[in-house]
């Protein structure tokens, strides 16, 4: 992969540094700067010119903060003759912007979208974003990863003779069902209203779930409040077991330790796509990497071979 290019902002170098490692190419040296105002400066610290170059950074907290060195990178890219630009975005917060569902609302989902092309990208890779419509938001060609292989994977290691995958909306109740496929068990699905960012309501669980072991399956947790929600529930139904299982695990303001905290919770597994800090982890959390996936989907990009046959058979 002589011509290939890999860059990373502040965001989670982790994760780039062992795509690369994957790929079997140096991670390219980046300087971010801080000016006195407080602006920022970024530069590539490695040829681009007529390279296929990739720029990892999914936008995390601070999201702002990562997304506009995600500009520039994609800017910096551009100027220095950059054959191709892929951004390689395993977490896209601003997807949940994606409707018009209260009067005079932006759609982040679609502005973002439209500054990053602007900037200068020329093709986008992304994992689990939070609704399909969000892939035609970008003018630029999409590629869109899941990680139901990489969780499917991890729970073949149990006994799934008497266990149920649940999702905890109809909205997901597609990637659920896909999901108990791969896994051979049942699917049942959540009646959810969302009241605010925060606050949602189940009022019902359309399945099989008494006296069942649950598997709860997300595109992402930040608050955790559905998935409490959705635990009040399964109490209720008399489910056996639960364990909770997510692409993106966001875990903001100590959603993990509340959802640890659950006596009926025995596992709570997410992807590495955004960084889960070391001390805010708990027993029993289980980080799958993603790593390979992206990696794969890298080369067959550069190579200009398909990446929706990694899915053949889903």
């Amino acid at each position: 992969m002589r011509d290939i290019a890999v860059f990373t902002g502040s965001a989670h170098p982790g994760l780039a540094a062992e795509v690369c490692r994957h790929l079997e190419v140096p991670l390219s040296p980046a300087r971010i700067n801080r000016f006195a105002n407080d602006c920022l400066e970024v530069q590539l610290e490695a040829n681009c010119r007529e390279r296929d170059v990739f720029l990892i950074q999914p936008l995390v907290a601070p999201v702002q903060e990562h997304l506009v060195e995600l500009l520039m990178m994609c800017d910096a890219a551009r100027g220095a003759s950059a054959g191709r630009i892929t951004v390689v975005m395993p977490h896209y917060s601003y997807a949940r912007s994606d409707k018009k569902d209260m009067p005079r609302i932006s759609l982040g989902g679609r502005l973002v979208a439209d500054l990053l092309v602007t900037a200068g990208a020329s093709r986008v890779l992304a994992l689990t974003l939070h609704s399909p419509q969000v892939h035609g938001f970008f003018s630029v060609p999409v590629d869109h990863l899941h990680a139901l292989r990489e969780l499917a994977t991890h729970f073949r290691k149990l006994d799934l003779s008497n266990t149920t995958v649940v999702s905890p909306d109809l909205g997901n109740a597609k990637e659920a069902a896909a999901f108990a496929r791969l896994l051979g068990t049942r699917v049942a699905a959540g009646a959810k209203q969302r009241f605010e960012d925060d606050k949602v309501s189940i009022s019902a669980v359309i399945g099989d779930v008494a006296d069942r072991d649950v598997i709860v399956l997300d595109d992402e947790i930040a608050k955790g409040s559905t998935v409490l929600e959705l635990l009040d529930r399964l109490r209720e139904l008399g489910a056996r077991s639960v364990r909770v299982a997510c692409t993106h695990g966001l875990f903001a303001s100590g959603a993990l330790k509340r959802l640890s905290e659950q006596p009926e919770v025995l596992e709570i597994v997410c992807t590495n796509s955004v960084p889960v800090p070391e001390a805010e982890r708990t027993e029993k959390l289980t980080v799958l990497s993603v790593a390979p996936a992206l990696a794969e989907a890298v080369r067959r990009i550069h190579n200009g071979e398909s990446v929706s046959a990694l899915f053949d058979g889903l």
